[in-house]
């Protein structure tokens, strides 16, 4: 069955096209730095922002139209499946995710859960052979349902923790069978609402517990995919455990779980941490930790996650530079966790938003690229640091230096050799460099 009549493959028509149905910038073939952009961005799309957001909020039923809302129950599930696929080759994005909640309903046991998984993901799998798209990642929902509402790894009952590990193991099978590159652990009620109720170091200690035990079993099951962890500050949890990309390192490392874990950082979710998205790409990147990108943005004027499409061209640029100069992605890839705005409630609105940042994201890649093949950046940075290449500074790299040398070169009493830091020159370049390309 067709879901999106009247919609032909979207197709690469160049910047001066007038038809909001073609890309711009996002040529999957185009080159930029012997790659790809298709291998580069390795783009997928969100199932549930996609297939089951309706458009609700607090205030407010659901605005979508979506000719599978017609259905219910496993009957849906199975629509969805089909408009996934439908959605997928006319975009030509390579990739999708899921949770498990979001590909087939709950049933009233665990064991009828697992049936209707069983089913869809048999569907999944035709559906993936059929038209060769693949799966990024998936995950386990652990939040939703009322079950979770003091955490699931870190739950103070520990029959909610059994039926956590039961879920995250259900879902590392369902991993193995389609072949997921990737397996997100996202802990949104792994946190506290007050300390006066909480054992902090028991609920880490117990989150670690989870992870080896995933860990443990991904590999009695021959199941390799990378495992990532996606930090988030705040909501819904008060304060989550999993805050930024530094502090989930820091909760890596404690457990000696460096080597297994690489992030899942998310843009909406750096913002709420008060960082920028760039930031936390560099923080997993300089600790071999960056694995997978999920492509938003947030507004600044609200405080929380609305998980907008990203069109900033600013922020994916910077985007692109940190995870070019890192070396790429690898098994990861930038994964549209964005949904449409209430008011764009229509059908062909998945497509517009979807093509918008696609191309922001081509956009930053080729912008990035320019700079890092004329060193903007690189340069004023290497000039900012050349005193560490010579003298006391090579000294002090080296290890050669020590506080009774550096204490008698600085009884010299020499001129201190600061030098602008061209903040304002490199902003310039950067607003020449993106608008050129």
């Amino acid at each position: 069955m067709a879901y999106f009549n009247g919609i032909n493959r979207i197709q690469f028509e160049g910047r001066d096209t007038d038809n909001p149905l073609a890309f711009r910038h996002y040529d999957p073939k185009q080159v930029v730095l012997g790659k790809t952009m298709e291998e580069h961005l390795r783009f997928a799309a969100a199932y549930w922002h996609t297939f089951t957001a309706d458009g609700s909020d607090p205030f407010g039923k659901g605005t979508a139209v979506r000719p599978w809302d017609r259905f219910s129950g496993m009957d849906l599930a199975k629509a969805r499946v089909e408009a996934n696929f439908e959605f997928l080759e006319k975009l030509d994005l390579p990739f999708f995710c899921f949770h498990d909640r979001d590909i087939a309903p709950e049933g009233d046991t665990l064991q009828e859960t697992n049936r209707n998984l069983d089913e869809i993901v048999a569907l999944l799998k035709d559906g993936m052979k059929s038209s060769g798209r693949r799966l990024l990642w998936n995950t386990a929902n652990m939040f939703s349902n009322p079950r979770f509402t003091h955490g699931a790894g870190t739950a103070p009952s520990a029959d909610v923790f059994a039926y956590a590990a039961a879920q995250v193991k259900k879902g590392l099978e369902v991993g193995k069978e389609l072949g997921a590159e990737n397996y997100v652990f996202w802990g949104g009620r792994e946190g506290y609402e007050t300390l006066l109720n909480t054992d902090m170091g028991f609920e880490l200690d117990n989150l670690a517990r989870l992870y080896r035990m995933a860990i443990d079993y991904a590999g009695e099951i021959g199941f390799d995919a990378q495992f990532l962890i996606e930090p988030k500050p705040k909501e819904p949890s008060k304060h989550q455990y999993d805050f930024d990309a530094a502090t989930t390192l820091a909760f890596l490392q404690k457990y000696g779980m460096q080597d297994r874990f690489k992030l899942n950082l998310e843009a909406n979710h750096a913002t709420l941490a008060g960082h920028t998205f760039e930031h936390e790409i560099r923080v997993a990147a300089i600790n071999g930790a960056l694995g997978s990108l999920d492509a938003n943005q947030g507004d600044l004027l609200l405080g929380w996650d609305t998980d907008e499409f990203p069109t900033d061209l600013y922020a994916t640029t910077l985007t692109m530079y940190e995870v070019l100069k890192a070396g790429g992605l690898g098994r990861g890839g930038v994964n549209f966790d964005a949904k449409v705005r209430r008011g764009s409630y229509e059908l062909d609105d998945l497509f517009i938003a979807h093509i918008a940042g696609m191309d922001s994201f081509a956009w930053g890649l080729k912008a990035a690229a320019k700079l890092i093949e004329d060193r903007v950046i690189d340069g004023i940075v290497e000039e900012r640091y050349a005193t560490f290449k010579q003298g006391i500074g090579a000294d002090i790299v080296s290890g050669k230096a020590t506080l009774a040398s550096l204490e008698q070169y600085a009884l010299q009493n020499n001129p201190m050799n600061n030098r602008s830091g061209r903040l304002e020159q490199i902003k310039a370049k950067l607003n020449e460099v993106i608008y050129r390309v």
